[in-house]
């Protein structure tokens, strides 16, 4: 029974002798050389589908976090620095005029000889922007100042005259009481004392309307000096040394009809066109917001300073006058703006 038992056993067994002798390869050299090239394929296909694709998954979940961390960021920055939410109501357009703006000018025709302004000149009220040529009146001022000399010379000579007259009447009189003169005699003294008198009266009236003569020809020279009309600031430079400058226009291309324009600054103020139909919404003193275009974020309070009371029938709008509450070296004359009236 042990010997049966040995036997089956060695026949179920490998003969390892048999393929060495033989010189062939073994089949479980095969078989796990089969299984070492599966273990090897699997992970090479691992590595270039599912290892590769999640590492650069996370490569780009790492590179793109700082991106999404800004996005996020950038809108909390702006939402801080976003301008409060713009009032409501009825918007209309007007550009910026001032009250007080004035063309500075002479009131007679001359030649100009100085001007003593810019563009952007701040200047005071009766503060002198340019001076006319005025040796041709200031020539009639000393000719009337010599005939003034003169007449008060006469009016001198006459005033002696008329104290000889009145003593050669006195002795006449009394040499006609003494019966020393005749009655002609004493007419003729009494008749050249009135005539003297009046003389005198007449020297004194020439020498009153030369007087007069005098202060309207030093009025005249002054009034070759233009001044500002009030205070200011000089936008624009309308004439040079050398041209002729006349209160009224002759026509001509070299005739100047102003010197300078002086804007009063503190008068600014913004005209609008409102629609007919919706003047119903306006009403004097009413609140309003104004943006002028040059600067969309600055928001300036303003207030309705009266409605015009007429209507323009070619485009049917009323205009309205919007007083600005605030003074501010940015807003200059002709600037359009935006307004905004607020409704309660």
């Amino acid at each position: 029974m042990v010997d049966e038992r040995t036997e089956r056993l060695q026949s179920l067994s490998i003969d390892r002798s048999a393929p060495e002798a033989s010189g062939g390869v073994p089949l479980w050299s095969l078989i796990v050389v089969a299984i070492l090239a599966l273990m090897i394929g699997a992970a090479g296909s691992w590595l270039f589908t599912g290892g590769g694709s999640e590492e650069a998954s996370t490569t780009a979940r790492m590179e793109t976090a700082p991106t999404a961390e800004s996005t996020t960021t950038e809108p909390a920055s702006q939402t801080q620095s976003a301008p409060p939410p713009r009032s409501s109501g009825l918007v209309a357009s007007g550009y910026v005029v001032a009250r007080r703006q004035a063309t500075v000018s002479a009131e007679i025709t001359g030649r100009i000889s100085e001007v003593l302004i810019e563009e952007g000149f701040v200047v005071e009220a009766g503060e002198v922007v340019a001076r006319l040529d005025d040796e041709r009146a200031r020539l009639d001022l000393r000719l009337l100042q010599a005939q003034l000399a003169s007449a008060q010379r006469r009016l001198d000579s006459t005033q002696a005259q008329l104290v000889e007259a009145e003593a050669r009447l006195g002795r006449t009189t009394q040499l006609v009481e003494r019966e020393f003169a005749s009655a002609a005699a004493l007419d003729t003294a009494r008749a050249q004392l009135d005539s003297l008198s009046a003389q005198l009266l007449a020297g004194r009236a020439d020498v009153a309307a030369i007087r007069v003569r005098i202060e309207s020809q030093e009025d005249f020279i002054d009034r070759h000096i233009v001044r500002a009309p009030f205070g200011g600031v000089v936008i624009a430079k309308n004439a040079q040394v050398g041209e002729i400058l006349s209160p009224a226009s002759a026509g001509g291309g070299f005739t100047r009809t102003g010197v300078a324009t002086v804007v009063d600054m503190q008068s600014l103020e913004l005209e609008v066109d409102v629609n007919e139909n919706q003047i119903q919404r306006v009403t004097p003193g009413q609140r309003v917001e104004a943006v002028l275009d040059a600067y969309p974020d600055w928001r300036i309070p303003a207030r309705v300073e009266a409605i015009i009371p007429t209507a323009d029938r070619a485009r049917a709008t009323i205009q309205v006058r919007v007083a600005l509450d605030e003074r501010d070296a940015r807003v200059l004359p002709d600037m359009a703006a935006r307004v905004t009236f607020v409704e309660n």
